[in-house]
């Protein structure tokens, strides 16, 4: 069949080449100049892998699995508030992955045939009929396809067109700031692996290991009006975290605004009603844009690519509907639970006064054993 993905995020490029090695004839069409992904560091999780594993893209990623004994939830000073044994997790499920999201891109975008990609091409507009798809670009026709996969983002312009009443994005008042460095020599690794939380500002500080020498660290903090710029972000969290664990601010301060990176915090406003709609299908972000507290944005689109790739294998173009309804049913309740987890997730991190206090105290009194199995349970679904 003649398949068009649309947008060369991590997923997208995910779903072409498990398609193209299906024997489709697939282009990918990116609004950018060129084919890259910019940004830091990006948690891969067990069920991500898995996912690569069956496009057969994974090799590149399990070289950068996470190596530590112990992560969990900490206070801003560095106190244990809940303790999880990653060792004993993943003896259940596979390792993470932590890796550049550059060089995870590259891996992933290796197999494609050059060919196949078209960048400076923004398809604003699909035109379905009875037989294919219309691909409309700069208001001309780019493409006729049996199939298309729309992967263009958390803004997808062609989720907007395909379900005109939904709300599309809501905010949810915070701020991701994001950064990496070198890791610094003798650095001691109690916070590696870790997140920290403050009762009192709900702010949040993470931290993990790209490699052997590099750290990839994340803030998740209210946000006030217009997000600011990296320079101004930067001094913003240097003084909410002043008085945090040493490490922290440190960490913050080494690093330069150049190599910073701040977003607003937005999720889908309600689940999408269908993630098919005759011959177009939509993954990742467009699909079921979620906060980042859980670490499953990438995973997710992952899934997606494998779901449909496997679903689409040997389709023909008359089934390419029921084959994208099947889709639908696979993977919609799933990636849905895990959007409403990630909003109870953030939620629950970003408390302050009592609400926080009776969070703090609770997680002091759950078992690690528990908090290790909950962990893996969610590795594994």
């Amino acid at each position: 069949m003649r398949i068009v993905v649309v947008g060369a995020g991590l997923g997208g490029v995910a779903a072409a080449v498990g398609l193209h090695r299906t024997g489709h004839e697939v282009t990918l069409f990116e609004r950018a100049v060129e084919l890259r992904e910019a940004g830091t560091g990006i948690v891969v999780m067990p069920n991500g892998l898995r996912a690569l594993d069956a496009l057969g893209l994974a090799e590149d990623v399990r070289g950068h699995v996470i190596h530590a004994a112990r992560g969990g939830l900490r206070d801003w000073r560095g106190r244990p508030l809940l303790v999880t044994d990653l060792a004993q997790a993943q003896q259940v499920v596979l390792t993470p992955a932590m890796i550049d999201r550059a060089e995870l891109h590259r891996a992933l975008r290796a197999p494609l045939p050059p060919g196949l990609v078209r960048t400076r091409t923004p398809v604003e507009r699909l035109q379905p009929d009875s037989t294919g798809v219309t691909v409309i670009s700069e208001g001309e026709p780019v493409a006729r396809a049996d199939a298309v996969i729309a992967a263009d983002g958390i803004g997808s312009k062609l989720r907007a067109q395909l379900f005109p009443g939904h709300p599309g994005l809501r905010r949810t008042g915070r701020m991701d700031l994001r950064g990496m460095l070198p890791r610094p020599p003798g650095m001691a690794p109690d916070l590696l692996t870790s997140q920290l939380v403050d009762r009192r500002s709900g702010a949040m500080f993470g931290l993990f290991p790209v490699g052997e020498d590099r750290l990839y660290w994340f803030t998740d903090s209210l946000l006030h009006g217009t997000p600011p710029g990296a320079d101004e972000a930067r001094r913003q969290m240097l003084s909410l975290m002043a008085d945090w664990h040493p490490l922290v601010t440190a960490l913050i301060e080494a690093t330069s605004p150049d190599a910073i990176y701040v977003d607003p915090i937005a999720r889908l406003a309600e689940p999408l009603p269908s993630f098919a709609t005759g011959r177009i299908a939509l993954l990742g972000d467009a699909a079921h844009a979620m906060p980042p507290d859980l670490g499953q944005g990438a995973s997710q689109a992952f899934e997606d690519a494998a779901a449909l790739t496997r679903h689409l294998a040997d389709a023909e173009p008359a089934d390419v509907a029921q084959r994208l309804l099947r889709y639908d049913a696979e993977r919609r309740p799933r990636a849905n639970r895990m959007m409403l987890a990630a909003a109870r997730q953030s939620r629950l991190t970003s408390q302050t006064g009592v609400a926080a206090w009776l969070r703090d105290t609770l997680l002091r009194a759950m078992p690690s054993r528990l908090a290790t199995r909950q962990l893996a349970a969610l590795w594994q679904a």
